[in-house]
């Protein structure tokens, strides 16, 4: 898999122009291949580590309500445990790194509620194969994130633990569902985050805080056990950094195989590129505003994207407007019935029998997958093959495509959705349009930070063919480091 050195800038460096000496940044502010290299040379203590994220968790989270669950003895020992295997000669690629876990991902003796009053006494039995792998390497679990009921809505707040707030202004949101894993690690608390993304919830709240957030393709980073999933067949492991570099490194050290997983692929080694180096200039790239589904956007949030997506054309990269083919059918959102009808079948008598201890928003999925008929799933599942078909007829011509992550800033954190959306009135899922459809279509997908409009971020998504993680990954660094 892909290991990315730090992000290059755009335009190139004058030669011969000397760098200014780097001085040692504090903890939360430091990369985390940095960290744990500082670590593995028994240069800085894990529990050092430990203690300092702690104190920030203690100050900051109050005011972000982003980690839900938080043991700081906890941490402390796994810190120590990390200190006495590097004291006898282990080799801990992660070592010490503090990393949040979203609240559907079980992470063993952490209750784990998925945002509800259904789970909010279930204690998880063991760690997900995520977590598993990241502890094993040397990474200390800092905490448990917030996230919307199921994971099921657009922004992160529950009866059980309420609303998560956006990381720059305490009156928004940071969207959803993982708006506790952004909004914890925008804030420096933790230097990575798991979370999971069945249709947008890793990349969209990653857009909106300022995040790099990664939809692999499916069964890159096993997910063997767990929860039931609402979005069966949809959702896959997500990670998010602050660079693209942190998140290609953790991608990197998540991704295998395991046959425990129904999606599961035994990919060989050297299908992808195994080079930290940008990808060649001559990829075929397409830029698609709209996404050729007349989806709105704000006008400043498209000005901000275009003018990166110009200032990649300034710096050589030969990106085409073009968007993909997409059957008619294909609008926002156009598989939600899956979503509604998952939801009915795990959680439907739990809602007749007390409508009390779910969210309402989510009763009324529920209620809505309750008049799904079994012909309606079909012709569902048949859509998802014609769109899948109409993406890889269009990856015949190009290479990678880039379109909006999301087409608006972060909106106040008492409503669903913004009302309007580029002059126009938008559905409660009109913010989430551009990220479902790679779900659908089981393509990675990354949302790089691609600049600010009114002082809140956003983000720019970079797409490519399903199993071509590091192609996407690649070009996010150049995307990163290419400022108008």
């Amino acid at each position: 898999m892909n290991r990315l050195a730090a992000s290059p800038v755009c335009p190139e460096p004058v030669e011969g122009q000397d760098a200014a000496p780097a001085s040692i940044p504090p903890l939360h502010d430091m990369d985390a291949r940095e960290l744990a290299a500082r670590v593995a040379r028994r240069d800085l203590p894990a529990t050092e580590v430990a203690r300092h994220f702690i104190a920030r968790v203690e100050a900051l989270n109050p005011g972000l309500n982003a980690i839900v669950q938080f043991d700081p003895a906890r941490v402390l020992a796994e810190a120590e445990a990390v200190d006495r295997r590097l004291a006898a000669g282990e080799s801990l690629p992660l070592a010490g790194v503090p990393f949040t876990v979203k609240d559907n991902l079980w992470v063993e003796g952490y209750r784990i509620a998925q945002g509800s009053l259904l789970f909010e006494d279930f204690v998880a039995p063991r760690d997900a194969w995520a977590v598993a792998r990241l502890r094993a390497l040397g990474g200390v679990v800092l905490g448990i994130t917030n996230c919307s009921e199921f994971a099921c809505k657009g922004v992160t707040s529950n009866l059980v633990y309420g609303a998560t707030r956006h990381p720059l202004d305490p009156t928004l949101t940071p969207g959803g569902s993982s708006g506790g894993a952004v909004s914890a690690l925008a804030r420096g608390l933790g230097l990575l985050a798991l979370a999971t993304d069945a249709g947008g919830s890793t990349r969209r709240p990653a857009a909106h805080c300022g995040l790099v957030g990664l939809k692999p393709s499916p069964g890159l980073v096993p997910h063997p056990w767990g929860f039931a999933e609402p979005n069966y067949g949809l959702s896959v492991i997500g990670v998010l950094a602050r660079s693209v570099a942190d998140c290609g490194w953790a991608f990197d050290l998540l991704a295998a195989y395991d046959a425990g997983d129904p999606a599961g692929v035994p990919i060989p080694s050297g299908l992808t590129q195994p080079t930290p180096e940008l990808p060649p200039r001559g990829l075929r790239i397409a830029w698609s505003p709209r996404l050729g589904c007349d989806f709105a956007i704000d006008d400043d949030v498209l000005a901000a994207l275009q003018a990166r997506v110009d200032a990649l054309r300034t710096a050589g990269w030969q990106i085409a407007d073009a968007d993909p083919p997409w059957p008619p059918e294909a609008r926002e959102y156009p598989l939600i019935a899956l979503q509604h009808a998952g939801l009915h079948a795990l959680y439907g008598e739990q809602w007749v029998a007390d409508p009390t201890r779910i969210d309402p928003v989510l009763g009324a999925q529920i209620e809505t997958g309750a008049r799904i008929a079994p012909a309606d799933v079909a012709r569902a599942l048949r859509l998802r093959e014609r769109i899948a078909h109409a993406l890889a007829g269009f990856f015949e011509h190009y290479d990678l495509l880039l379109c909006p992550s999301a087409p608006v800033t972060a909106w106040p954190l008492d409503q669903l959705g913004p009302p309007v959306i580029g002059g126009q009135p938008a559905g409660p899922r009109g913010h989430a349009a551009f990220t479902p459809l790679f779900n659908y279509c089981g393509v990675p997908a990354c949302s790089v930070p691609a600049g600010t409009v009114r002082g809140l971020p956003v983000g720019l998504q970079v797409v490519a063919p399903r199993y071509e993680d590091a192609r996407v990954l690649g070009f996010a660094a150049a995307v990163e480091g290419c400022i108008p």
